[in-house]
């Protein structure tokens, strides 16, 4: 299919309602990104892969470059091809980094609907460690041998880096860029944030343990590698694709500010 080039005002009504739906969710991500700590100033970025091509090209959707989290909303969200040309009117561009990250999994990985970066004080911090993360409490124990790392080669404006970030990445669902931040993927925009919750809550939890000077303790491998099942498999009603918090957080985005939906 091909597509009309729309200013943020004439985006809602002009799409459909499954489009509309995402770009909600995918709007509101950002706003509880900013409202829990993770995000950094105007940088970063959150994406979602649409349910259509065109031109035969996987489309996403991603924040202009210059706008703050809490400005973004379900209209002024861009839709960007995946060889980076952007489909809609804006004042404001595509983010060069953020296209190369995110492109370069959406077009290797076709599950991968949902991508959050971020360059959070507790995330870069553990990303600056050798060890990386250190799995110490039940809800951390989900990355348990499940976290991908890739080596920082400096800003993420090559091109050809992307193949080695998809190589590194593989399978996995959470991601620590060394000396960079971290990133999470999901089949859905509700899976994706709530991996990046508590990837960035591990993050925090570590160095607070660190801080500390006690010796950490780590619970048996069997345990660890039983724990991060169950999570796989939605023990205790924890939801997968659909996890049971993500209604409770629209909620309360509602309540702070609905901006985010219009």
């Amino acid at each position: 299919m091909s597509v009309t080039a729309l200013s943020p005002d004439r985006r809602q009504g002009a799409v459909s309602e499954e489009e509309w739906k995402l770009r909600v969710d995918l709007a509101c991500s950002y706003r509880l990104v900013e409202h829990f700590g993770m995000a950094d100033l105007v940088f970063n970025h959150i994406t979602a892969k649409l349910p259509y091509k065109v031109d035969g090209k996987e489309v996403f959707l991603i924040n202009g470059f210059g706008r703050h989290y809490t400005e973004i909303t379900a209209s002024n969200l861009l839709r960007v091809d995946i060889d980076g040309t952007p489909l809609d009117e804006d004042d404001y561009p595509v983010n060069g980094p953020g296209y190369v990250i995110h492109s370069a999994i959406h077009g290797a990985r076709p599950d991968a609907r949902c991508i959050i970066h971020t360059h959070s004080r507790a995330g870069c911090a553990v990303a600056a460690t050798q060890e990386g993360l250190i799995p110490l409490d039940q809800q951390s124990l989900q990355f348990h041998d499940r976290i991908a790392y890739h080596e920082l080669e400096g800003m993420a404006t090559d091109l050809n880096e992307r193949e080695r970030l998809v190589a590194d990445l593989g399978d996995r669902n959470a991601m620590i860029l060394r000396n960079h931040g971290l990133l999470t993927c999901g089949r859905s925009v509700p899976e994706a944030f709530r991996r990046i919750y508590y990837l960035e809550r591990a993050c925090r939890l570590q160095m607070e343990v660190m801080a500390s000077g006690m010796k950490p303790a780590r619970p048996p491998a069997h345990v660890a590698e039983h724990t991060a099942q169950q999570w796989e498999k939605g023990a205790a009603n924890i939801g997968t694709v659909d996890p049971i918090e993500w209604p409770a957080l629209v909620r309360m985005m509602e309540r702070k500010d609905p901006s985010f939906a219009n």
